[in-house]
């Protein structure tokens, strides 16, 4: 699978699973058909990042999901996963795709049209754009939060590299994401914090893809 097939995008956070582990999220949304899972768990060490990330891959590429590394690309290439997401202050997009090479899938955070821009130049595969309505999850200049669909829309018509919209993103609020441009929206909370992630990956899937179908019908 390609970024351009992405709809649904779990970013993984053991601190708000309710005690579960990331792996038991990850298998429920596989079964509620998620597309991509991005390996972040911040709070943790490399090498608990490196084991936990080897059990991912398994489950994933057993599932044809994409694999991506938050930040770390030493740790996505040690996996073999299908690729690295970088932010503004990590390194760069092109030395991250000279590290993992040209097959690798490197996506990129970006709050503006220039940043989107630049991370396009500088060979991004996608773009992670937010956060669109505000996040608990992580620490977000307040610059940078609450940006909405409208700043999707600009984004999205700036670059011709698919777009994802993340934060605070949820079954309720995700057309809006998808009808101003984005191929998908990636969720922390709305799968990993709920009762039921199965359930709640269906949803965001079923809320994505009705947004599609509206966008390509107008």
């Amino acid at each position: 699978m390609t970024p351009t097939n992405w709809g649904t995008y779990l970013v993984t956070q053991a601190s708000i699973s309710k005690g579960r582990s990331t792996p038991e999220i990850v298998r429920a949304a596989i079964d509620g058909g998620i597309d991509a899972v991005q390996l972040r768990e911040k709070e943790t060490s490399a090498r608990s990042r490196y084991e936990l990330g080897l059990e991912l891959r398994e489950l994933t590429a057993d599932a044809g999901v994409d694999l991506i590394v938050n930040d770390r690309v030493d740790i996505a290439e040690a996996i073999g996963a299908d690729g690295v997401h970088v932010g503004q202050s990590d390194l760069p997009v092109s030395v991250a795709r000279d590290l993992l090479g040209p097959e690798a899938i490197v996506g990129c955070s970006a709050s503006t049209v220039a940043e989107a821009r630049r991370a396009e130049a500088d060979g991004a595969d996608y773009l992670g754009v937010g956060s669109v309505y505000g996040t608990s999850s992580k620490d977000v200049p307040e610059a940078e939060t609450g940006v909405g669909p409208e700043r999707i829309a600009k984004v999205a018509e700036a670059v011709s590299i698919p777009v994802v919209g993340i934060g605070g993103v949820t079954a309720d609020n995700a057309g809006p994401v998808v009808e101003a441009g984005a191929v998908g929206v990636a969720v922390i909370s709305e799968i990993t914090a709920v009762d039921d992630p199965v359930d709640a990956t269906a949803d965001l899937a079923e809320t994505v893809e009705t947004a599609k179908n509206l966008e390509h019908r107008e």
